[in-house]
């Protein structure tokens, strides 16, 4: 391990280094200041002679006298299954006032890519307890579905849902594992307000003790946020792959990440791509992105839920465009949904899940969930299209069959939709609405479902309702 004191510039979180050997990328780097302080690093770019070093904890102190150590090895999270229940900041230290973590490995924050060839397709259902999400956009471990949000919107008392109530059900059907159930919840950038809610959330439904929380708080550096997702995944590979759980992991907010990614392009001085991200940024989300799965032979899995406020409401942004080339589909919270205190406001219609037909069926998921979400998905839609209508002719101009239809989006959104952020639905609750709702409409409009599931869920009490006269 030699040792420098060469610094030649330091620039934003840059430090730049000559260096007279071969130094690797992503190597960790110690930086000792004139004060005594020691600060952490990464090689960022390495040339001959040059190295470029992202230091974690901020350039401040830093000066052409300061030492520079390489370490010889990349940067390495300390894994065991005692982290579960533990509070850690984003680059992986412990900040709860336990005691010192004794790990079983140090394994690479980069991780392996998992090999296509072994890759298991992922059908197996998550109940998050949420029914627009279980009902309408079904979660599947090894899944990546990220959340479309927009700043000021509730998607971090979303995130706090799902985390105390993702759970994975006992099947009834042969070749259950017994797995064990785990979320990781990584913050990227979040204020302190939030950091403590989010705490205070866990520690009173007790979701803490079968979780691991990384937080990177708005006030920490931002080289610290492009460490922190890797930390977070290495520590779900290690329990899913390792340990046999089905991890969860939570994800908030990747645009926190990307800022900082554009931040050091900046301070690189590097060609800027779309909006001033860097053009390797659709490689960089795919790293962590890709690294949720199944493999073949392991009982555990890796899924994911990153988290994303859209800048300007702007689902063409380039964050939340190329997070949709990636992912599995998408949530959206709707500024509108919102603004009517629906509590989640999830907009089932631009939302979607491509694996949710592998994840629902036969077993404890029923048969008819697929008939249901398709035919609640067609009224609301129809609905929807409905109202528009409505603001130009009126209510009273449309037909009894509209009128029917129009209840139906009104009823979807306040019965379906609105549960609240403290309810629990399991699945069978959250179909058993869905048929209430449906039974508002003639059978002759339910043409997406199977005869077989009218004839048994279909509430013929329910069948006729009175037309709600619209207000003036």
């Amino acid at each position: 391990m030699k040792e420098y004191q060469t610094i030649t510039e330091i620039s934003g979180p840059l430090v730049y280094a000559e260096v007279d050997e071969a130094i690797g990328y992503d190597e960790i780097v110690e930086i000792e200041t004139a004060q005594g302080e020691t600060l952490r690093g990464q090689v960022l770019e390495s040339s001959e002679g040059v190295v470029a070093i992202q230091v974690f904890e901020g350039t401040s102190g830093i000066d052409q006298n300061a030492s520079v150590r390489f370490l010889g090895e990349t940067m390495k999270m300390p894994v065991t299954e005692d982290l579960l229940g533990r509070v850690l900041d984003g680059s992986g230290r412990p900040i709860d006032d336990g005691p010192e973590i004794v790990p079983e490995e140090r394994q690479d924050i980069v991780g392996a890519a998992i090999n296509p060839y072994s890759r298991e397709y992922p059908e197996e259902f998550i109940e998050t307890g949420v029914s627009a999400i279980d009902g309408m956009n079904t979660l599947v471990r090894g899944q990546k579905l990220p959340i479309f949000s927009s700043s000021g919107q509730p998607h971090s008392e979303l995130a706090m849902q799902i985390a105390r109530q993702a759970s994975v059900p006992e099947e009834e059907t042969e070749g259950e594992d017994g797995s064990e159930f785990a979320v990781i919840f990584g913050a990227m950038g979040i204020t302190q307000e939030e950091a403590n809610e989010f705490m205070q959330d866990f520690e009173r439904t007790g979701a803490l003790e079968r979780s691991v929380v990384f937080m990177n708080l708005a006030d920490d550096p931002a080289v610290e946020r492009t460490v922190t997702p890797r930390m977070v995944l290495t520590t779900a590979e290690y329990l899913a792959f390792e340990k046999d759980y089905h991890v969860l992991v939570i994800l908030t907010d990747m645009t926190n990440y990307c800022e900082a990614l554009r931040e050091i392009g900046a301070a690189r001085e590097e060609v800027p791509g779309r909006r001033g991200y860097p053009g390797y940024m659709y490689t960089d989300l795919a790293q962590l992105y890709e690294r949720a799965g199944r493999i073949q032979g392991r009982d555990g899995s890796v899924t994911q839920i990153p988290i994303l406020t859209m800048p300007g409401d702007d689902d063409t942004h380039p964050i939340p465009d190329l997070t949709g080339y990636i992912t599995e589909g998408q949530i959206y919270v709707d500024p509108d949904l919102n603004s009517q205190g629906l509590q989640p406001p999830v907009n089932v219609l631009p939302s979607l899940s491509r694996l949710m037909d592998d994840g629902i069926g036969e077993g404890l998921t029923r048969e008819d969930h697929e008939d249901v979400a398709n035919q609640m998905y067609a009224a609301y839609a129809e609905g929807e299209n409905l109202r528009d209508l409505v603001n130009i002719v009126g209510r009273e101009a449309l037909s009894e069959r509209d009128n029917k239809y129009l209840d139906f989006a009104d009823r979807f959104e306040t019965e379906f939709i609105d549960q609240g952020f403290d309810t629990n639905r399991d699945l069978v609750t959250t179909l058993e609405i869905g048929w209430d709702l449906l039974s508002m409409l003639p059978k002759d409009a339910l043409n997406r479902i199977d005869e077989e599931f009218i004839e048994t869920y279909y509430r013929e009490d329910d069948s006729e309702h009175e037309v709600v006269e619209a207000a003036d």
